[in-house]
């Protein structure tokens, strides 16, 4: 037998009314029991139990049950709950802290529905090897088999919120693999405070990702159930699926009918749509009702025939819960099966009904029982869309021939050319000529599948021809190699009054610039760099990795800020790459638990992962525009591969009465990296494609043209249903941020003073050397100084070596968990109402002139917006540097310590007059052995993490 023990302290619990409590714990064949305690509506036990392990192997298939009872009499007891804990939520004493578990009722049990108040336990779990550990006497009983159809268990979670979200303090202890446990301490009768200390990171093994899935009991055999939602807590759902029905008996005397179905369990009603005249209607629709919901023993389906005064019955269905299938996420979808309406009339309705999780793919397409009153119920379904595919489209306007004129015109002509593409429009400057000659260019963003380029010469408001090109007739160019020939194009004259003596041409170059990315997110915070043409994705390497993200839940959501709504309808929005996931609706709750599982391939290491809660204001089929309530960011080149986070994220909104808190998210993040030598040879690639540094676009017109992006990108998925709303994409790619303020001003002033505190506490040190302050430090800095004066080529190898061990000693520092916004680092804790004024007020009133007032504002934002982005250019670079050794991005850091280490050597073998002469040489190189690309050391040191991230 092993000698590793399962500890469980079993410590208080809330009841909500007083009872007779105790609780029975049950492990591996062995029960064991707490003290009743009498009246109590909050019990305080304190109590250690320790269970041996049979087999350590085995563990994770393994469950922890804690049932909570009441003692009614000296021989009868009631269930108050249970909880189950899997194997694999079983940690290191090291790492496992109290915390809370919402108790589970007894399923179909009478006890269920007599109390609306689940209650909570407060338990602390772990796994300990102390040999000095005595296990109590335990009750042998069989092994505890449960009759349940679940296939999934709870996993620990704390605050009422989700699993592995521990939020109470963690001891300080040494660091042992499995310390003697303290004596026990009591949760429930002190307010709960979230803890400052970072939370639990689960460590797990690359490739053999940790999952929650729970055994399953059948033949005898115990199997282990492999789903792809393994970093969310499973929820179960009823789903029923309506999908056609034949032969319907016609209940008028008319002999028209008009179905429809409902849906009922207990107190919930679900409704399908009705068909006029059909009695073979096809519905398709399906239902899904929580497990909280399913309050009655009987699910009810009823056929019903609308009329105008009173519905009429067709038939029924009836189904015992307790023999409906329970269906494993990687079986095949249950097969629909017909049932007989009517006995006495006939007719046939064929659905299916069976119990599943969020894992099953009828998921996205149910209408939940929380939804069933809303309107517009496709606006409540989680959905995942894919935003379509950009190009910069290229056109240069070069010259016109033989325009057509009215001949009675007293007036030279001045034309122009209008060049539209979509909602994007741009002109020409007029050219006062018959045969005009521009020379200018435009840059465009085009969606697949394409518009028509429409371009027309106009002379004021006359149109003097037109032209519309196919996109077919568009040629593509992947470098700047390629020279694409200039084209004439005629433009036609229809509905025009005039004689026409000659043909109207224009000259262009039209290309479409495949080789750039175009940016709809700010590069910095960027999901995805990858070139437009798809061609020159083959020639890169495939995924570095993938990225899995669980959306388990939101706790505190604030209500919406337009007054007319006293609860929060929360879904979120999920952005990386071209693929946009959005969450189910919960609606009416301002803790809702979402348990959502999504997964991305990653390119780039060097990219960000946005998620945003929004407050959904369409469900009763309105126009208003839904509420912003916070957005998480997350890098993907500061998560460690193999290792799970979870966390709970601050939702913070900056508004114009200050900071505020409108909840926090709880996720669960995992990076997987496929192929760590690629991971690696990234860092020293560029960041964009090619095309951006050999013809680099203004900044000016990156910023126009990726507000082109993002509006072109909110059309394509406003048509999709669900829509996917403007708002919503504007937050989440933050196209609408604010230019100038003296809040950013002051913070990234204080960001470079942070940056440079280095280099002032250097001096003050040396300062302290010179007189003399720390006798035995100056003595040390003096013999320093004389060897190195003495052995000037020692002088680059001990730096070296002097960054490599600082590294190392870094080490324990490192970030535990993603960085988020930090409302210090913003000044938005204490930031005057007048600058938030000043913030958010876009046209400064004033008593003088108007005009006068604006062009000196505006002129001072330009100025003063200028000066902010350099000091804060100025300050990333800065904390770029920081980073090299603060362990945010790990792949990184190991490759800078790698190449002190490695230069250390080196160093000290070649010469020091050698490496200047090389390294002077290879500064002062011929232009023709440059390139125009950046050089792996640039690219390597931009894509370092800077504290940006961390900026309102």
């Amino acid at each position: 037998m092993s000698n590793l023990k399962l500890g469980v302290e079993v410590i208080s619990a809330r009841l909500g009314e007083g009872a007779n409590s105790f609780v029975e714990l049950r492990f591996d064949d062995q029960k064991v029991k707490t003290s009743t305690k009498l009246e109590d509506s909050c019990p305080v036990w304190n109590e250690k139990f320790f269970f041996n392990i049979s087999n350590t192997e085995d563990l994770s298939n393994l469950v922890l049950e804690a049932y909570v009872y009441n003692k009614t009499s000296n021989i009868t007891k009631s269930c108050l709950g249970k909880i189950r804990i899997l194997g694999t939520a079983f940690v290191p004493y090291s790492e496992a802290s109290g915390s809370h578990y919402p108790l589970e009722k007894e399923k179909w049990s009478l006890f269920s529905f007599a109390s609306t108040n689940r209650g909570e336990i407060a338990l602390k779990v772990f796994i300990t090897d102390n040999p000095s550990l005595k296990i109590p006497i335990l009750n042998p009983k069989n092994k505890v088999t449960s009759n349940t159809r679940h296939r999934f268990h709870n996993i620990p979670a704390a605050d009422k919120t989700e699993p592995n979200l521990q939020r109470t303090q963690q001891p300080s202890q040494p660091q042992t693999p499995f310390p003697q446990p303290p004596q026990p301490q009591t949760l429930f009768p002190q307010p709960h405070t979230p803890s400052p200390q970072q939370p639990p990171v689960i460590e797990t093994a690359p490739f053999q990702p940790v999952s929650y899935g729970s055994p399953v009991l059948g033949g005898g055999l115990r199997a282990r159930t492999t789903t792809g939602h393994d970093l969310v807590e499973p929820m179960e759902f009823l789903f029923v699926k309506i999908v056609k029905a034949r032969n319907l008996p016609t209940m008028d005397p008319t002999g028209s009918l008009d179905p429809y179905v409902e849906v009922k369990l207990g107190n919930f009603t679900a409704t399908t749509k009705h068909f006029e005249k059909n009695k073979n209607p096809v519905w398709n629709e399906v239902f899904a009702f929580t497990k909280s919901d399913q309050q009655a023993n009987f699910l009810d389906v009823i056929i019903m025939d609308k009329d105008v005064i009173k519905d009429d019955f067709v038939g029924s269905i009836r189904f015992d819960l307790n023999e409906i299938p329970t269906r494993v996420a990687t079986d095949s979808s249950l097969a629909p099966e017909w049932y007989i309406v009517n006995h006495e009339r006939g007719g046939d309705i064929m659905l299916s009904v069976w119990f599943g999780t969020q894992a099953d793919e009828a998921f996205s397409d149910a209408t939940f029982s929380n939804a069933l009153n809303a309107l517009n119920k496709s606006s409540v379904r989680s959905k995942v869309y894919h935003s379509p595919r950009l190009w910069y489209l290229s056109v240069n306007v070069i010259e016109a021939q033989d325009l057509v004129i009215v001949t009675d015109r007293a007036r030279f002509p001045n034309p122009y050319v209008k060049i539209k593409l979509g909602n994007q429009m741009v002109r020409t400057k007029p050219s006062p000529s018959l045969n005009p000659k521009w020379n200018e260019e435009f840059t465009f963003v085009a969606a697949e599948p394409f518009e028509e380029l429409e371009i027309s010469i106009k002379d004021r408001e006359e149109t003097l021809g037109t032209a519309k090109i196919p996109f077919d007739e568009i040629e593509r160019r992947v470098d700047d190699n390629r020279t694409v020939p200039n084209r004439w194009f005629s433009l036609a004259l229809e509905g025009q009054r005039r004689v026409r003596f000659a043909t109207t041409r224009i000259l262009l170059n039209v290309c479409l610039e495949g080789g750039y990315h175009v940016l709809d997110e700010s590069t910095y915070n960027s999901s995805d760099f990858r070139p437009s043409m798809k061609e020159l994705w083959n020639r890169h390497e495939p995924s570095v990795g993938v990225l899995e993200l669980g959306i388990l839940g939101a706790e505190g959501l604030s209500l919406s800020q337009d007054g007319k709504k006293y609860t929060v309808d929360a879904y979120c929005v999920a952005k990386y790459g071209t693929k946009w996931a959005r969450t189910r609706t919960v609606m009416n709750c301002i803790s809702p638990r979402f348990n959502e599982q999504y997964t991305w391939e990653v390119y780039e290491p060097a990219t960000v992962i946005t998620i945003g809660v929004f407050d959904n204001n369409g469900t009763n089929g309105g126009n208003n525009k839904d509420g912003k309530i916070g957005k998480v960011r997350v890098r993907i080149s500061t998560l460690e591969s193999g290792r799970l986070y979870t966390h709970s994220y601050p939702l913070l909104v900056l508004g114009p009465s200050g900071v505020k808190n409108m909840g926090e998210l709880h996720l669960a993040i995992r990076f997987t990296c496929t192929s760590m030598f690629q991971m690696l040879l990234h860092y020293w690639k560029p960041l964009l494609p090619k095309m951006h540094y050999i013809r680099p676009l203004k900044v000016v017109q990156q910023e126009i043209l990726r507000q082109h992006a993002v509006n072109l990108v909110a059309a394509r998925l406003s048509r999709t249903e669900p829509p996917l709303r403007k708002e919503v994409i504007e937050y989440i790619t933050d196209s609408n941020s604010h230019f100038w303020s003296t809040r950013k001003s002051r913070a990234n002033l204080y960001r470079l003073r942070s940056v440079f505190s280095g280099l002032l506490g250097t001096g003050e040190w040396f300062q302290d050397i010179c007189i003399w302050k720390k006798p035995v430090a100056s003595i040390a800095v003096h013999v320093v100084y004389l060897a190195f004066v003495c052995l000037p080529e020692m002088i680059l190898p001990v730096i070296s070596l002097w960054l490599f061990m600082l590294g190392v000693w870094n080490y324990r520092l490192r970030p535990r968990q993603p960085q988020h916004m930090d409302t210090s680092l913003s000044f938005a804790d204490n930031i005057h109402p007048e600058e938030l004024n000043e913030e958010f007020d876009t046209f400064p009133l004033s008593s003088q002139d108007p005009g006068v007032v604006k062009i000196r504002y505006e002129r001072l934002r330009s100025i003063a917006g200028r000066a902010q982005t350099l000091v804060g250019d100025i300050a990333g670079q800065g904390e770029r540097v920081q980073a090299l050794l603060s362990w945010r991005d790990p792949r990184a850091t190991s490759l800078f310590m790698v190449i002190c280490l490695v230069s250390s050597v080196v160093l000290f073998v070649v010469p020091f007059k050698v490496f200047v002469l090389l390294g002077g040489l290879y500064i002062m190189r011929h232009p023709r052995f440059r390139r125009k690309t950046p050089p792996g050391l640039v690219n390597f040191f931009r894509r370092l993490p800077a504290k940006t991230d961390c900026m309102l």
